[in-house]
């Protein structure tokens, strides 16, 4: 029952990300929530660890842990929150972020020998098509504003002053980096990290993603917190649910599948984020958005099932 359910469950969780990043950005610097964040969730599956008796990892395994925590949580969301904030659109990152599946699904193809027939590709195909026709809005606003970050490279590759915080080539290559991060931490899942008790691992896997937030939010000079309801409420939301049960999900479903089928799930996230943007925060949801999410779910039936 845990494994026909757990795939809808996931999706659920992982599309809320995309709310609490919003719901934030008003109180708190990102770095420094996601470092209240890590550590919350790695205190969490300490004591759940400690009191069920889980083992933990000994060893060399406890530094492949902390690694596979900091590119699976880490430095995915740390890049991607910097990238944003650096002007880059919240769309085009999105929509990067669900190339995240087809990278996976290639490398571990190559690395991990896993079949992937031409019904999974297509279903694939057919979700990144549902995810750009939902992001189709916020990608029509980011080409308008594609002209001033032209502009800015330009002007910084002949020292005239620019309007952006970085270079934009430099945010590129970062969000890059950013699914480059998850792809990685994903596929590192299914090394002899696969071994260890999800419980303890979860624990130490967030205590890596932690240092790489905290290093960020020191580096950045974060400092910002505004204590509200609802940045505590978030807070909890964050711990327990997205890095807590969410990325618990996405490893479980990795350790006891294929990489390309769990990662093919992410084609929904965005779809499902901008339906629940709609209801909590009054957003626009147009017909073809609509539509968008329709294809989304076909596609991913169809990559599943292959």
């Amino acid at each position: 029952m845990f494994a026909i359910f757990a795939p809808t469950l996931f999706v659920v969780l992982w599309s809320t990300g995309f709310v609490v990043a919003r719901a934030i950005a008003p109180y708190a610097d990102p770095n420094l929530f996601l470092l209240a964040r890590f550590a919350g969730t790695a205190a969490l599956f300490t004591i759940v660890a400690l009191v069920m008796r889980a083992p933990w990892p000994r060893g060399r395994e406890i530094g492949k842990h902390l690694f596979a925590g900091a590119l699976l949580q880490g430095v995915y969301l740390g890049a991607g929150y910097w990238a944003v904030a650096q002007g880059l659109s919240a769309g085009v990152m999105a929509l990067l972020g669900a190339l995240q599946p087809l990278l996976t699904a290639a490398v571990a193809a190559r690395m991990f020998g896993e079949r992937l027939p031409p019904r999974r590709w297509s279903g694939m195909s057919l979700g990144l098509a549902g995810v750009v026709l939902v992001l189709s809005p916020k990608l029509y606003a980011a080409m308008h504003a594609a002209g001033g970050a032209i502009a800015d490279a330009a002007a910084a590759a002949t020292g005239a002053p620019t309007h952006a915080h970085a270079n934009p080539l430099l945010v590129v290559v970062v969000a890059v980096v950013s699914v480059g991060s998850i792809t990685a931490g994903t596929l590192y899942q299914k090394t002899s990290l696969a071994q260890a008790d999800i419980r303890s691992a979860s624990a130490v896997q967030n205590l890596g993603a932690a240092i790489v937030a905290a290093a960020l939010a020191l580096a950045l000079g974060e400092t910002r917190w505004i204590a509200t309801p609802t940045l505590w409420f978030s807070l909890a939301w964050g711990i327990a649910m997205l890095s807590g049960a969410g990325v618990t999900l996405l490893v479980w479903m990795v350790r006891h599948g294929d990489a390309a089928r769990a990662t093919a799930l992410l084609f929904l996230a965005p779809p499902l984020a901008a339906l629940e943007s709609w209801l909590l925060f009054g957003e626009t949801l147009t017909p073809m958005q609509m539509g968008g999410f329709g294809v989304a779910l076909a596609g991913v039936l169809l990559a599943r099932r292959a």
